[in-house]
């Protein structure tokens, strides 16, 4: 990819940008996100490519972890300053999942984000 296409960020940027406090990072917020993705149906994670995706949530259960695992999510942030819960931030541990919470909605938050340059998984859909 062209250097000046790259819209990603590191996550001590994500950090700055929303305000967030870091629950669990094991790589000191040095890892870069290319794309981000916001959802709430822990489904529709499965069925797009969201590997390597920061994702931004209000759900807050264990399988927003699980999910994340499996759809390859480099990270979680939850929204409207939502704190995991102990066996989530295990979880997340054992699988180098890095965890923050910030104080904005789901709206804002992905609105500082793109403004500041990350994308969404922009898939086509065919029209029927």
């Amino acid at each position: 990819m062209n250097p000046q296409e790259r819209h990603g960020m590191k996550l001590s940027d994500i950090k700055e940008i929303l305000h967030a406090e870091v629950i669990s990072a094991d790589d000191g917020l040095t890892m870069r996100v290319e794309t981000g993705t916001a959802s709430d149906l822990m489904s529709d994670m499965l069925t797009g490519p969201t590997n390597g995706a920061l994702l931004l949530t209000g759900l807050c259960n264990v399988q927003v972890i699980r999910t994340s695992v499996v759809a390859g999510v480099a990270a979680v942030v939850f929204v409207r300053g939502k704190r995991p819960t102990p066996e989530m931030t295990t979880q997340a541990r054992e699988h180098g999942l890095p965890l923050l919470s910030t104080p904005f909605t789901m709206f804002s938050a992905c609105g500082r984000l793109f403004v500041k340059g990350l994308r969404g998984i922009e898939v086509k859909v065919p029209r029927p």
